[in-house]
Parts: structure tokens; C-alpha cells; sequence
């Protein structure tokens, strides 16, 4: 772990070196080109030579699609108490993306004429779920439910296998409850290609959604333009900013669940308001190390993604925030700090608010998509709602009337950019 103290001349050079890290070195943007262009060149041929190489599963083209009989298999064998888990964190995603389900709407313009806007799902959505690491049965909930609020028409889900073709019970029993048809047991950058190209098996879809490692998100980000992308979530970020009133174990907990991830490509922050707060914390993240299963691929993350930040003010830790960009951030203050702190940081994914509330919380069951921008994409992209599968079309009806209220206006733009034919359009109207 390093820690940056703010007095520090060399502060925010250094802060900006850390963050750096996350950017894809040259070797993976490399990589992921070339695998992109052979499943472009070999389609199927392809996609099944990298599922072997990368993840030891020998599929052939006719065994990528997962049977519906399977996934029905799969959510009779899931225990009761994980299939209650599941459709209780299904019922508070609903509850919370319903709210922010766009609607049409029209209103006259200053000519009078009729103007507004209108919603329609993706055609055909593309859905990412890792399942390299560990089997994010959660990411399947935070992404397909956001689709099928929408009414997206095709909704195909892309997760890798193991060595035997084999995907968990869990994430399969998710995709049943959720009324997926569509699933292959695919993943990597060769899944990726396969949504954004087609194949002569894998029909292309329009977007592409979910989060991945570094060479997914890359993949993601060399197929924009080919296919419509949701936002580059790639390995976790956690920030915690901890004044006098946080408890270190709290803290150390937080800062664990997502060094567990474990690709070692992670980020955790510690921003502190005293020098006192970040050795208590460090002693606790020691301890409660030997603590989890994962202990050995979390460390890889404190020795490489660990930095901590000693700051004099809120203000300052604000500061920090807004440049980081964090995927999750978390505030370990008092009340009056957790208010000021929500209102000046504007570039997070997810806010976590006071003692209780980790992050946890918000990748399982709170409702909010935990589909969230890295890598200091939140400075520009947001986390995953309903209105990413939504295209959003403009509407606009003139009459003969209100064609000649906008005709002067319209004349003096034509005028002005040389485009007598727009100006000419509007005046033989008139």
C-alpha cells in the first residue's frame, strides 16, 4: 500500500500516476485486436479455438447456445433459500428502474407546431456476465431485469464456462427466473466479437452490456461504432472517505470485498481525514484478511491497487473523489460531512451513504444497477438504467401555419451557413 499525504507537492502527480494504472496497456489492446479480427475473419471456428485456449472449454459451434431444458434443470436444483435471494434482489431492482422508465411526451413549439419525443427498446441487447473469477449471479439480475423492463424484444446473454462447459447453477437459475431464452456459454474478447460481428450460430445483436476484466472492457471499446456499447465497467474500484467517527473495521471489510475480486487489476481507496485513521484501518484490513476464502488473490490487490490518501478537509477529499472518479464510493463520516460530501462529488457511480451502508448493498439487493463506470469513465459515463436500452426518437409535425412563423428564422440560418436549398425547403412551404 502506499499513501499520498495532500501537503505533498508532488500530490497530484502522483495521484494521477496511480490512476494511470488502469489504463490498458499496449500489449492487451494488442491482444484483443487480433482475437477480434479472427472471429471476424473465422466466426464460429474462431470463437470455439479461443474458448479452449482461454478458458479449457472444447465447444463446438452447435453446443455454444445453452438448452432452455438446462437453465430449467439448473433452478430446480438451486437450494430454496438462494432462490428466495434471488427474486427478493429482482423485486428491488424492479421497484427501483421502473421509476426511471423514460416517457413520451409532445407539446407545441413556438411556431405552434407539434413537437416531443418517443421511446423503443433496443432491437436486439447483447448481455455480458463474468464468470471467470467467481460466478456473478447478481450482474445477471442488474443487467437482464434493466432489458426486460424496457421490452428489449431479443435479449441474449453471453457468460464463459469451465473447462467442462459447465456455467453455475446459480447464474443459470437467475436467467430462468428472469425468462432469458437466449444463452451462451461463451466469454472473453471472443464473445465480445461474436455479439458485435455475428457468426454463422450467433445472430450480431445492436448493443452490447456488462462488465468484464481489462481485455473485455477493451474489446467493448474496439467494437463501438460496429455495435452500441453501455460504458467501460472493467475491474472494480472502491473509494472510502473516513473522518474520526468511521470504524475501522467497517472500513477494512469494504476495502476487502472488492480487493476479493482478485484480477489484480482492482482499485481501493482509503482518503482520511487524520493520519490516525489510515494505520487503523491497514491493521484491520491485516487481520481480516486471514478471514476470507479469497485471501491470496485480494492480497494481489493490496500490494498492487492499495493507495491511501491523508487529506485536511472534506473539501480536499471531495476533490480527490471528483478526480478518481470511483466506480463505488463509499462515506465513512458523520452526517453533516455525508451530506456535503453527496452534493460536491459529481462524477461517482454509486454513493454510499453513512456507517451502514457498504457496497455490498448496492451490488446485490439495494436496486440500482451495480453495472457502473472505472477506470475514471464516471467523469463522462453513468451506471447502467433502463434508458440505455431505450432509443430515444425526436418527433415533429409542422403545418402550413407554423411553417411560416419559422420561415424568417430558417432563412437567415440558410443564409448564413450558404445552404440555399434548406432555406429553399421551408420557403416553397410558405
Amino acid at each position: 500500500m502506499r499513501t499520498l499525504h495532500h501537503a505533498s507537492k508532488s500530490f497530484a502527480d502522483d495521484l494521477a500516476a496511480f490512476c494511470r494504472g488502469a489504463v490498458v496497456p499496449r500489449e492487451i489492446s494488442d491482444a484483443v485486436a487480433a482475437i477480434l479480427a479472427d472471429v471476424r475473419r473465422r466466426g464460429d471456428e474462431a470463437v470455439s479455438y479461443y474458448a479452449a485456449k482461454f478458458d479449457g472449454a472444447k465447444i463446438r459451434a452447435r453446443e455454444f447456445c445453452v438448452q432452455p431444458a438446462d437453465l430449467a434443470a439448473a433452478a430446480r436444483r438451486l437450494p430454496a433459500a438462494e432462490r428466495r435471494a434471488l427474486v427478493a434482489a429482482r423485486d428491488s431492482i424492479v421497484a427501483y428502474h421502473r421509476r426511471g422508465l423514460p416517457q413520451p411526451w409532445t407539446a407545441k413549439n413556438k411556431h405552434g407546431a407539434l413537437v416531443g419525443e418517443k421511446f423503443d427498446p433496443i432491437r436486439r441487447v447483447g448481455l455480458y456476465v463474468p464468470g471467470g473469477q467467481v460466478p456473478l449471479v447478481s450482474t445477471v439480475l442488474m443487467s437482464v431485469t434493466l432489458a426486460k423492463i424496457a421490452g428489449c424484444p431479443e435479449v441474449a446473454v453471453f457468460t464463459p464456462s469451465n473447462a467442462e462447459g459447465k456455467i453455475a447453477d446459480g447464474l443459470l437459475a437467475a436467467l430462468h427466473l428472469l425468462g432469458v431464452k437466449e444463452v451462451y456459454r461463451l466469454g472473453g474478447v471472443q464473445a465480445i466479437g461474436a455479439m458485435a460481428f455475428g457468426t454463422a450460430t450467433i445472430p450480431a445483436v445492436d448493443k452490447v452490456f456488462g462488465p468484464g476484466n481489462a481485455y473485455v472492457c477493451e474489446a467493448k471499446r474496439q467494437v463501438f461504432g460496429t455495435v452500441g456499447v453501455d460504458s467501460l465497467p472493467g475491474p472494480s474500484e472502491v473509494m472510502i472517505i473516513a473522518d474520526e467517527t468511521a470504524r475501522p473495521a467497517f472500513a477494512a471489510a469494504d476495502l476487502l470485498a472488492q480487493a476479493e475480486h482478485g484480477s489484480g487489476r482492482e482499485k481501493i481507496y482509503l482518503v482520511a481525514t487524520s493520519a490516525e485513521i489510515i494505520p487503523a484501518v491497514v491493521n484491520e484490513v491485516r487481520t481480516q484478511l486471514q478471514l476470507i476464502r479469497r485471501a491470496a488473490q485480494a492480497q494481489r490487490v493490496l500490494e498492487e491497487g492499495f493507495l491511501a490518501l491523508e487529506v485536511k478537509n472534506l473539501a480536499q477529499a471531495a476533490d480527490v473523489a471528483n478526480y478518481v472518479a470511483p466506480e463505488h464510493l463509499e462515506l465513512l463520516v458523520n452526517d453533516v460531512a455525508a451530506q456535503k460530501l453527496t452534493a460536491a462529488v459529481t462524477t461517482a457511480g454509486a454513493i454510499m451513504i453513512g456507517h451502514h451502508t457498504p457496497t455490498a448493498l448496492g451490488d446485490f439487493v439495494a436496486g440500482p444497477s451495480h453495472v457502473l463506470p472505472t477506470g475514471r469513465a464516471g467523469r463522462f459515463f453513468s451506471g447502467l438504467r433502463v434508458a440505455d436500452f431505450l432509443r430515444r426518437t425526436s418527433i415533429v409535425r409542422y403545418e402550413r401555419a407554423h411553417v411560416r412563423k419559422a420561415e424568417p428564422t430558417v432563412a437567415a440560418f440558410a443564409a448564413m451557413e450558404q445552404l440555399d436549398a434548406h432555406g429553399r425547403s421551408v420557403r416553397i412551404r410558405t
